[in-house]
């Protein structure tokens, strides 16, 4: 089940990349309620690996926190 949550909260964290990329308007629901699900994650990240060249990291390495986090409860599950 948490790995399952895990999945969608990535799915989340991705739209949200996507969106950013599109740029539609900020009222827009897709726009609203993936940044309200995952800026509480990504501003402290954004705190710690500022971007580069313009570039955000910040959502990759939450990604990969989420698979490293999915991957312990899977083993800790077996």
């Amino acid at each position: 089940m948490l790995a399952l949550i895990i999945d969608a909260y990535s799915l989340v964290v991705f739209v949200s990349v996507i969106a950013s990329w599109m740029q539609p308007p900020p009222d827009h629901p897709v726009v609203r309620y993936s940044g309200k699900l995952t800026e509480p994650l990504l501003n402290p990240l954004r705190q710690i690996l500022p971007s580069m060249g313009g570039v955000d990291f910040s959502p990759m390495l939450l990604l990969l926190g989420l698979q490293i986090l999915k991957r312990a409860l899977m083993g800790l599950g077996s």
